[in-house]
């Protein structure tokens, strides 16, 4: 459909309007030089069915399309709102909005559906959550609703999580986009919630301008500390933390390795061969190291590499060999050469790479019966190939 082609025309709606309230869509169609109406004449261009129609609409509308088809234009409301919302001039909008105060315009465009995120964010933007938390009050609660549906992965398989604050967690833990975490990072009622902010900070999509204001706002030492997890730090505020001996920690073991990055976390050996980006030439000189903790270190490396591991396998210390043989790491030859030689049926319980054949064997073993039904790979398997079993 054409908004232009439309203009100094009507348009016949059946129903009530869907993403924009009905004061809305008519004030959006009023802007176009669209006038709505409820009967047919010479001036219709477009016949519209909208949500919550009447039986009586129904039977007006089927009868329309039955004598009218070739003459008349149908469509639904989505149509006609999805372009309404591609049209909508942002400055106008939110001048409007400012100078109006007009707070249930506002809230009634975050629920609206149509609009692009890049609105969506500026008006959220503008949101007064006077000084209460997100579900605190009604208002507050279908604004928070609104930004959960909005981007939440399978809204539809668990609606209840727009309406709790773990939903804001779980779509931090799910999203791709900065903007997005960048717009909930800075709403005001996450001062009500440290974990939101410690969730943000330790994202991987939390950007360069993120980590900085983090790193220099935060009172919070446990917003910190995520901080120092973030596998995508900035190598900058890196440096800072390698300054601190348990922060430093921290970003040795979790941080995407560099050449540069591995000889300024090299004063944290034992921290930095847990590292998963470690390359195996990395890994090697932390093995010449020759210290027993760096070792132990290595064996719990789930991107060890084989040339490493045979190394470590040659190895007297029992929780190094232990450690290896619950390590996804090691070769499935080996965990079955172990199975057969009657040795490390514990480690095998829970190593996720451990031949199904062989956890099903020791899940019968009230000893490791516990340990592989947690077992990350045998609950896969559960999932995909045997439903019906219990875990």
């Amino acid at each position: 459909m054409n908004l232009k082609e439309l203009q100094n025309k009507k348009i016949l709606l059946f129903g009530k309007s869907r993403a924009f309230s009905m004061d809305e869509f008519a004030s959006q169609l009023k802007f176009h030089k669209i006038e709505i109406t409820s009967e047919l004449d010479e001036n219709v261009a477009l016949v519209v069915d909208a949500k919550m129609m009447t039986p009586y609409e129904q039977n007006r509308s089927d009868a329309l399309y039955e004598s009218h088809s070739r003459s008349v234009e149908f469509t639904s409301i989505d149509e006609v709102e999805r372009e309404l919302a591609k049209h909508i001039d942002a400055n106008t909008l939110l001048m409007s909005l400012k100078l109006s105060r007009n707070k249930e315009r506002l809230k009634s465009f975050l629920q609206n559906s149509m609009i692009d995120d890049t609105l969506f964010f500026k008006l959220l933007k503008m949101y007064s959550w006077s000084g209460e938390d997100f579900f605190e009050n009604d208002d507050n609660r279908d604004v928070s609703a609104a930004l959960i549906s909005r981007f939440y992965e399978n809204i539809e398989r668990n609606h209840n999580v727009q309406y709790a604050t773990t939903g804001i967690l779980h779509l931090i833990g799910q999203t791709k986009n900065r903007e997005l975490l960048k717009a909930i990072s800075l709403l005001e009622p996450i001062k009500f919630h440290p974990k939101i902010e410690c969730a943000i900070a330790m994202s991987l999509y939390c950007d360069e301008e993120m980590q900085e204001y983090f790193f220099k706002n935060s009172k919070n030492p446990k917003i910190l500390e995520a901080l120092s997890l973030n596998k995508d730090l900035k190598p900058a505020l890196a440096i800072e933390f390698l300054k601190d001996e348990e922060l430093g920690k921290n970003v040795a073991k979790s941080i995407k390795l560099t050449d540069e990055l591995f000889e300024l976390c090299k004063e944290q050996k034992v921290a930095l061969a847990l590292n998963e980006t470690l390359t195996p030439k990395m890994q090697e000189e932390l093995l010449r190291a020759n210290d027993e903790e760096v070792c132990y270190a290595l064996s719990l490396n789930g991107n060890l590499d084989k040339k490493i591991l045979n190394s470590l396998l040659q190895s007297r210390d029992k929780n190094i060999l232990s450690s290896i043989y619950a390590n996804k790491a090691i070769p499935i030859e080996l965990l079955e050469d172990a199975y057969r030689n009657g040795k490390y049926y514990e480690e095998l319980a829970k190593n996720e790479s451990t031949p199904i054949e062989i956890l099903y064997q020791l899940q019968l073993d009230s000893r490791y019966e516990r340990f592989v039904k947690t077992n990350a790979g045998f609950g896969k398997h559960i999932q995909q190939v045997n439903i019906g079993w219990e875990v």
